[in-house]
């Protein structure tokens, strides 16, 4: 029996409603069936060395693909790290886990070594967990399988609401994971998480078979298990939020004083840095080129219960910033690599800019025609990057190879291979 069977047959405590039919799917009027608990009910936290020896040797001993999730504290904490780790397989059942009690997992990581690993929305939940020393061999991605088969809406809920006919409670995905102790509540939540990540994976297993999409996304997710750790992002306090406003490079000196000096107050309180301060206030005082402390306190973001000691801190940042020789001042924007935003193109080279446009059309019309999302059957900026720059001699074999070199899988090079060729052979209009 599943665990949505198993989880069907027993409604009287988890589930409100008629008991649902034989398939384990919804009640009999067709609506979806809400889960309330989990069927072994809510596991008891593991923050010992011993009970993690138990779990570890109890998930070794099951069988069959491991759920697996992970919850964070996004928006509260410094950091991505994670703050609860959620398992559930056939033969050990769930278990919930405290990273913060027990940071090494990696014995669990071994024990769980070969055994193909269930995430949903993979990616996210990979770099904390690779932090604990969990890191998946295998793995099958239930939001990406969502995908490439063509389900509209791919998160956790509707998936296991379209695909199984259970509702999961969705109030506490947001909260303060480092919390502690984690209200009872909230560990349920985590624990129906986990609960139905292998029936969902079956099922989708199978629609992908049926659909012949099955290899596509054995291909993706060897991709994803077997991709190297992501490089520090260059530069990150671009990507403080308003900076399209900021148009010279002394105010980019100040957003990035300011951005960086948040960034180490953030880190050594381990708060979320937008509780430091906001994005909106760099961009203020760095518009604003503020001349002492009380014209910062003037501006939106920094007078309000801001005391004396903190508004000196963020002036000397902007002070910091003033003095800097023009030698030392960033440049606009950063250094382009690769192609340059598609707007710009018909002006630099119209045929590349036509030949972006044929290849788009013919990769949305293809995608269309598989239903699945275009940037799934390949990334938008492997399209630009061979459209710029095409193959000397276009044909089959130049455009596989520079899809390979792109980081395209073989699924998407068979398909992408002949739209391409004729996008980039198209004679221009007259």
């Amino acid at each position: 029996m599943t665990d949505a069977q198993d989880t069907a047959a027993d409604t009287s405590l988890r589930t409100t409603g008629g008991a649902p039919p034989d398939d384990g799917g919804s009640t009999a009027e067709g609506a979806p069936i809400p889960l309330l608990e989990p069927r072994e009910g809510i596991p008891p936290v593991i923050a010992d060395e011993s009970a993690l020896a138990e779990v570890i040797a109890a998930f070794a001993a099951g069988s069959g693909p491991v759920a697996v999730d992970a919850e964070r504290a996004s928006g509260y904490r410094y950091g991505q790290r994670a703050y609860l780790v959620q398992l559930r397989r056939e033969g050990a059942g769930s278990a919930l886990i405290d990273p913060v009690a027990c940071p090494d997992l990696s014995g669990l990581g071994e024990a769980l070594s070969g055994v193909e690993w269930v995430l949903h929305a993979a990616t996210q939940d990979l770099p904390c967990l690779r932090e604990i020393g969990m890191v998946p061999t295998r793995l099958f991605d239930t939001e990406l399988a969502g995908r490439l088969a063509g389900y509209p809406r791919v998160g956790l809920g509707a998936m296991v609401e379209n695909v199984l006919g259970f509702v999961l409670e969705k109030g506490h995905s947001a909260v303060d994971w480092s919390t502690r102790p984690l209200p009872e509540p909230w560990l349920r939540y985590a624990t129906l998480d986990v609960e139905l990540l292998v029936d969902l994976r079956d099922a989708l297993e199978k629609e992908l078979d049926r659909q012949g999409k099955l290899e596509w996304a054995r291909q993706e997710f060897d991709a994803i298990a077997s991709a190297p750790p992501a490089e520090p992002r260059k530069d990150p306090w671009r990507r403080t939020s308003g900076m399209h406003k900021v148009r010279r490079r002394r105010q980019l000196a100040v957003v990035r004083e300011l951005w960086q000096t948040r960034d180490r107050i953030a880190q050594r309180r381990d708060v979320s840095p937008g509780k430091v301060l906001s994005d909106a206030a760099i961009v203020e005082a760095a518009l604003a080129l503020p001349a002492n402390v009380h014209a910062l306190a003037a501006l939106n973001g920094f007078g309000h219960r801001m005391g004396r000691r903190q508004l000196e801190q963020w002036q000397a940042a902007v002070d910091r910033a003033k003095a800097l020789p023009e030698a030392e001042l960033p440049q606009q924007g950063q250094p382009v690599l690769g192609p340059p935003p598609p707007r710009a193109w018909a002006d630099k080279d119209p045929a590349a800019a036509q030949r972006l446009s044929a290849a788009r059309a013919g990769v949305t019309a293809l995608a269309e025609e598989l239903n699945l999302p275009q940037e799934n059957l390949i990334t938008p900026d492997t399209v630009r990057r061979v459209c710029w720059e095409p193959p000397k001699v276009v044909d089959a074999g130049s455009v596989s190879a520079a899809l390979t070199g792109h980081g395209a899988r073989p699924w998407q090079i068979e398909l992408v291979t002949p739209v391409l060729v004729k996008a980039l052979t198209a004679a221009p209009p007259a």
